[in-house]
């Protein structure tokens, strides 16, 4: 957004006739005083908007003085300019929004109501914006800047709700497409009830393989006790052999 040379002319005006605006500060050097009777709510509306505001203000002051060097003869003037205007679009565009949707529930607004909401604080924006252009500007200005925000709300609410649902999808594609699933690859990702499952098995596996070693080892001992027993046995013949 662009300053028109009307706007110009008035800020050098201004600073150039320092009686015009030392009449409108004739209350002495006493600060300002503070808002003491403003609600919190519309403190967390204003101070927001006001440093919005500041933060576009700065950009227009950049935007301004590179366009001011190539369209105007005094480029800090329409820097100023620049910065001016989009700091009252911006901070006006910010506060309206917030009060209208403090008015319609807070957080409680659903998202068809936000974008009517930005519509009509791009409108209102908008023909802040215009209005330091000249009347004429006011109506295209609201119109314009009504469009974008209930355009650019849109986006959001629509981006919102994707990001809402990507995480289940990423999940699942996750685990669908796993490079660990293919069946080039040697691991395998195994479930709860798969890795159960295969304990299990191997567990089955292991009684059965003690199950044989005791049987072995039956064998064995039953082996040995007849060995034991025809030793014995041969022993004993061999004794009645000699007694004879």
């Amino acid at each position: 957004m662009q300053p028109t040379p009307c706007t110009v002319q008035k800020i050098k005006d201004g600073m150039t006739d320092p009686g015009k605006s030392g009449a409108s500060s004739s209350g002495g050097t006493e600060p300002p005083r503070r808002g003491n009777g403003l609600p919190p709510e519309v403190i967390d509306i204003i101070w927001p908007a006001v440093q919005i505001g500041s933060l576009s203000g700065m950009t227009g002051i950049i935007v301004g003085g590179f366009g001011g060097v190539a369209r105007s003869s005094t480029p800090a003037l329409f820097a100023l300019a620049s910065g001016f205007q989009w700091f009252t679009l911006a901070s006006t565009f910010s506060a309206s929004r917030g009060f209208v949707l403090q008015a319609w529930g807070g957080d409680k607004v659903t998202p068809r109501e936000k974008i009517s909401a930005s519509a009509i604080a791009g409108a209102l924006g908008g023909s802040a914006g215009g209005l330091l252009r000249g009347r004429k500007n006011i109506l295209p200005g609201a119109i314009m800047f009504a469009l974008f925000g209930a355009a650019g709300q849109a986006i959001y609410n629509r981006s919102t709700a994707q990001n809402s649902e990507s995480p289940q999808t990423d999940t699942s594609k996750s685990e669908k497409f796993s490079w660990m699933n293919s069946k080039w690859s040697p691991i395998t990702v195994l479930s709860d009830a798969e890795y159960e499952r295969l304990l299990q098995e191997r567990l089955l596996r292991v009684n059965a393989e003690i199950a044989l070693v005791d049987e072995n080892i039956e064998a064995l001992r039953a082996q040995e006790r007849d060995i034991a027993a025809k030793k014995v046995a041969s022993e004993s013949k061999v004794l009645s052999t000699t007694r004879t």
